[in-house]
């Protein structure tokens, strides 16, 4: 992955596809032209075909990273674990595109900040802070985490 500061991500994803073609790398190769698929069907989706921005991208792999890991889980509920490992390998190849994800700490910290700034308290102010917190979080953190984490703060 040696992509120049300007390169977009998209860019980067389709030259990573061709060296993992070149590589035979069977996983990587499947697993790009997967995502490449779903940032696709974004842009064409509505009236007018559009180009993404890298965060819109970051949002699909984001995506793509979830679906991942649920089919995993019920791959393992199934008593399928080889379905399962094969879920996960793809997820990884996606995870490495994505940002690092904040720890439970950060989170914490970073609600703990939306909840002053949004100057909310009690639960009625849920949609407040989760303006405020998804905005700081940045794809950084699924957004069932944080809301699990402002229902915390929040009720407490």
């Amino acid at each position: 992955m040696t992509a120049s500061p300007d390169t977009s991500l998209k860019t980067r994803l389709h030259d990573d596809l061709t060296n993992a073609i070149r590589s035979r790398d069977e996983l990587r190769t499947a697993t790009l032209r997967m995502v490449l698929a779903a940032i696709t069907t974004e842009e064409v989706a509505g009236k007018q075909a559009r180009e993404l921005s890298d965060d819109e991208v970051l949002r699909v792999l984001a995506r793509e990273a979830k679906k991942r890991r649920e089919a995993a889980e019920a791959f393992e509920a199934g008593n399928r674990p080889e379905l399962a490992e094969r879920e996960r390998a793809e997820g990884a190849v996606i995870d490495a595109y994505l940002p690092k994800q904040l720890d439970d700490e950060e989170l914490r910290a970073l609600v703990t900040a939306a909840i002053e700034e949004a100057g909310a308290s009690g639960p009625q102010a849920m949609g407040a802070v989760m303006k405020v917190a998804t905005a700081k979080v940045a794809g950084r953190a699924e957004g069932g985490r944080v809301a699990a984490e402002v229902r915390r703060q929040l009720a407490g």
